[in-house]
């Protein structure tokens, strides 16, 4: 059974979440504030993470960034209907989806197996794993899902590293924010700007001033370009 660590301080919520997640299969600890869930994610190394951002303690801000310096597995952030900030801010930090409050159960558990079935999806067949691949100044490990320049590891998160990944593959062909959305993310629907934000990360990590590999087209989407 996949384990989710659910992280919020409205106790009534982390329990509701808990016992509908536990209903579909899967093994779920709660904990109510930022200290607890650094210690319970070293403790129980979960699958996939849902943090709430008003936490006590620590926010789930400053505890999605210890995270992301150990961890790569999927952290789905539970943001206020009117924080559209947040949302941004969450990606930007490395946050792999979010969910906003209030939320249905449904979409909680869509959401939660998108996100498990992409790591899953992630795992490439072994013709590609054991594939080293250069373009221009990068190497792309589909072994180790790392990217390098000059030897010096990129540090991507797996969805950063999914999108570069797929836009690779099918290089030289556009693909909009929907198209990506749903290949990448697994959404048939959610906010697009999910994809403009990762590519813009994605690009500030990978790209230099002589090294430009994923192109916008202007009023249709985004492409990687072959060398």
């Amino acid at each position: 059974m996949p384990k989710i660590l659910v992280v919020d301080d409205e106790r009534p919520i982390a329990e509701i979440i808990k016992y509908n997640l536990q209903k579909e299969g899967f093994e779920v600890q709660t904990v109510y504030d930022g200290e607890d869930a650094l210690k319970m994610v070293h403790k129980m190394n979960p699958e996939l993470v849902i943090l709430d951002i008003m936490l006590p303690k620590k926010n789930g801000f400053e505890v999605l960034k210890e995270i992301r310096m150990e961890y790569v597995m999927p952290v789905i952030m539970l943001t206020a209907k009117e924080e559209e900030n947040d949302k941004i801010t969450g990606l930007e930090l490395g946050a792999d989806d979010y969910i906003t409050k209030p939320f249905s159960n449904k979409e909680l558990v869509a959401r939660v197996r998108a996100n498990l079935r992409r790591v899953k999806l992630s795992n490439v067949s072994e013709e590609m794993k054991s594939k080293i691949i250069n373009v221009g100044s990068l190497t792309i490990d589909m072994n180790t899902y790392e990217v390098s320049r000059d030897n010096s590891i990129i540090d991507l998160t797996n969805r950063e590293f999914d999108l570069l990944k797929y836009l690779f593959q099918n290089s030289d062909r556009v693909f909009n924010r929907e198209h990506l959305l749903k290949e990448v993310w697994g959404y048939e629907f959610g906010d697009l700007r999910t994809v403009d934000v990762t590519v813009r990360r994605l690009r500030e990590k990978i790209e230099t001033d002589d090294d430009k590999y994923i192109i916008t087209k202007r009023g249709t989407g985004y492409y990687f370009k072959s060398r």
